[in-house]
């Protein structure tokens, strides 16, 4: 079966199924053209929770699955990949939080938001890319904050809060290994490009950029620019929706390590199978599930 035929199937069967389709920003193009709503792992959630669809098939990894159980707990949640993980996410484990928790007893807890429904269960209050460093200044009662699992986020947000932030030994592997040689090349071979990175990255790569936000706001930043010729350092899925919307402009990435190989483990092929078989289903517990919705509720009461 073809591109066109598998993708057109695959719509009847999400009519048919009362579903729809949540694409994350770093799938395969042909995964990203048929989606009901592409975007930001947690954004995605919040779509489908506000719609009356009664299932949710996520192109995603296992976290972002579970994230849409948390928020809608009556729908059915299809995974089409059950072992498309997060190597971040997988950087910490229930014991291991719990050892650290009794390290830094007076500590908060802050967990990003690409961890497993367990973790967050465990934790104080989530944040995202995009709100971690308002989420720590909302902490008004707390002078350390154990920030989880991405030591290169937490780093980051250190230089905008005079708590004390205790990183996580965890990062993300595609944006951990970009290169600084590798930037410096891409900013020479297009001189005047600005170069717009995501907090994933090391502090060395962060130094270098013009732009330092989450995938929104990359996606953002290059909507607004004058600039005809954008340096992008986040995962290659994101150059789908950016030449869509920005046809006149050019973007170039900077590393061959910015490919999420889990995250193109979503497949049409899978999504379909998915679909007629209605599996393989996420579905977090309620002993989890509603300790994982408090972090979440906390982290959006702050504004």
């Amino acid at each position: 079966m073809n591109t066109t035929d598998l993708q057109s199937e695959i719509r009847a069967l999400l009519r048919e199924r009362k579903g729809i389709l949540l694409a994350h920003y770093y799938q395969r193009e042909e995964v990203q053209d048929i989606a009901d709503f592409l975007g930001d792992s947690l954004a995605l959630s919040f779509e489908a929770a506000r719609t009356e669809a009664e299932v949710i098939v996520f192109a995603g990894v296992h976290f972002m699955a579970e994230s849409a159980s948390i928020l809608s707990p009556d729908k059915t949640v299809l995974l089409p990949q059950l072992d498309a993980g997060c190597p971040l996410a997988d950087k910490v484990t229930p014991a291991a939080l719990e050892k650290a928790r009794q390290q830094y007893p007076d500590a908060a807890v802050v967990t990003y938001i690409n961890s497993s429904a367990e973790i967050k269960a465990h934790s104080d209050i989530c944040c995202t890319s995009s709100n971690a460093v308002k989420v720590v200044k909302s902490l008004t009662d707390v002078r350390k904050i154990l920030m989880i699992p991405d030591g290169n986020l937490a780093r980051y947000v250190a230089k905008f809060t005079e708590k004390e932030i205790i990183p996580w030994d965890g990062f993300c592997p595609i944006h951990h290994f970009v290169q600084p040689e590798e930037v410096a090349r891409a900013k020479a071979e297009h001189p005047g490009a600005p170069f717009i990175a995501h907090p994933e990255c090391t502090p060395a790569i962060l130094e270098m950029a013009d732009f330092v936000g989450s995938t929104a706001a990359m996606i953002e930043f290059c909507r607004t620019t004058e600039a005809k010729k954008i340096i992008v350092g986040t995962e290659i899925g994101i150059m789908t929706p950016l030449k869509k919307q920005n046809p006149e402009k050019i973007f170039i990435s900077p590393s061959n390590s910015l490919v999420c190989h889990t995250m193109k483990m979503i497949t049409l092929e899978n999504i379909l199978e998915s679909l007629k078989t209605m599996t393989p289903v996420v579905k977090v517990p309620e002993a989890i599930r509603i300790p994982a919705k408090r972090a979440l509720d906390r982290m959006l009461a702050v504004r």
